[in-house]
């Protein structure tokens, strides 16, 4: 689903925007949209987890286990209680 928004852009860099798309043969909306990828993706620092539960158990290491496993999954060193 796409939404609308509105950007506060320099007149110059509109103006170079302009320009970029025309000459590309592309719209304002397909460079913005790319520019935008592009810089989330080098930013952007969070983990992408491939789980996350939230529970209750009996089980004693049950939340010490998933606390490992979301480290390991993060790149993160582990915990002083997971050693």
């Amino acid at each position: 689903m796409q939404k609308r928004t509105t950007l506060l852009v320099d007149s110059d860099l509109l103006e170079r925007l302009d320009r970029f798309a025309a000459r590309n043969g592309t719209t304002k909306t397909s460079v913005i949209t790319a520019a935008l990828e592009s810089y989330l993706e080098s930013h952007d620092t969070a983990p992408d987890l491939p789980f996350l539960a939230v529970g209750r158990s009996d089980h004693g290491r049950l939340s010490l286990d998933g606390r490992s496993i979301a480290r390991r999954e993060a790149g993160l060193r582990p915990g002083p209680d997971e050693v």
